[in-house]
């Protein structure tokens, strides 16, 4: 017997100017197969989330002939989630005062002008996958995310072609076993920031309604959270666009290239060249990234390792 699916509610969205879907909304996708945000093969993004309202799936697609996005939504939270489509769409995202100096930004900027910085409101949802990440390789942490939501996430509501789920609640997080963590692939330290950081979920979904610096301070006093880990997380949840991932791996040698022609720059170095941009900072590197100019290599990629063999 097929399941009953009811109808969805639906929107219709009309952004002012340009709204790159793919450009936008890349950050939130944890790689091509997370279970949580896909796109399908018309081009459609297909997100879960678990809203104050409860869970709810989104299906986003861009009808470019209409200059609009619809968007339809499942669940008992698809009212909450269809009121902050046009944030997570970077409606907010104001660019007005970049001056680009680097040509590099000026013509990255002309070939994307549809990317936006996004805002989901959703702390605790974009803390959990950057504690995953933390000093590992994105093939690590997306390994380790899947197994995470696939094996006690929910079905997403709604006809679900992709087989999405939603992410665990704070309470799942919380009972699962260390045997069971480490099945999954993570580490005692990120296991443990996890676990505290479910803790108090409520507490982390209250920066919503804070401001970028007053978040800042609530997420470093959280035990394994620190600088990067709290502005990957704001970047997604706030769209905070003067918050650098200090300490990432890559990230100030792709500045510095692309910026400056240097091979190897580190985090002093890359916060000097970003320094002209203050306030807007994290919308350049957004820019760096979306230009596909790389630094050359000198040795090899840092090895994914599987933290279940050990």
């Amino acid at each position: 017997m097929t399941a009953f699916v009811a109808e969805p509610r639906q929107r219709r969205y009309r952004p002012a100017g340009e709204c790159d879907l793919d450009a936008t909304l890349g950050p939130h996708m944890r790689g091509l197969h997370d279970p949580c945000h896909q796109v399908d093969q018309a081009g459609a993004h297909w997100r879960t989330w678990r809203t104050p309202d409860g869970p709810v799936t989104l299906r986003i697609a861009a009808d470019a002939a209409a200059a609009q996005i619809d968007v339809q939504a499942w669940g008992s939270g698809s009212a909450w989630a269809l009121d902050a489509v046009p944030t997570l769409l970077g409606a907010d995202d104001d660019w007005s005062g970049l001056s680009l100096a680097q040509a590099v930004l000026r013509q990255t900027r002309r070939r994307a002008p549809g990317l936006r910085l996004t805002r989901s409101g959703l702390v605790f949802e974009a803390l959990a996958p950057a504690i995953i990440e933390q000093l590992v390789t994105n093939i690590e942490a997306w390994r380790v995310w899947g197994r995470l939501v696939r094996r006690f996430g929910e079905p997403a509501p709604g006809p679900n072609p992709l087989a999405l789920k939603v992410f665990p609640n704070a309470e799942t997080l919380r009972e699962i076993a260390d045997w069971e963590w480490h099945g999954l692939g993570l580490d005692g330290s990120r296991r443990r920031a996890l676990v505290a950081a479910a803790r108090v979920a409520q507490r982390i979904d209250e920066c919503g309604s804070l401001d970028v610096e007053a978040s800042v301070r609530r997420l470093e006093a959280l035990p394994g959270v620190g600088k990067w880990t709290a502005a990957e997380t704001l970047q997604r949840s706030h769209g905070a666009a003067d918050l650098i991932s200090i300490g990432d791996y890559g990230l100030s040698n792709m500045i510095g290239y692309a910026l400056a022609g240097r091979a190897r720059t580190d985090d002093a170095g890359m916060l000097a060249l970003l320094e002209p941009y203050r306030g807007h900072r994290q919308r350049v590197v957004r820019l760096v990234e979306a230009s596909g100019v790389r630094p050359p290599r000198y040795g090899p990629r840092m090895a994914p390792r599987e933290y279940r063999a050990i």
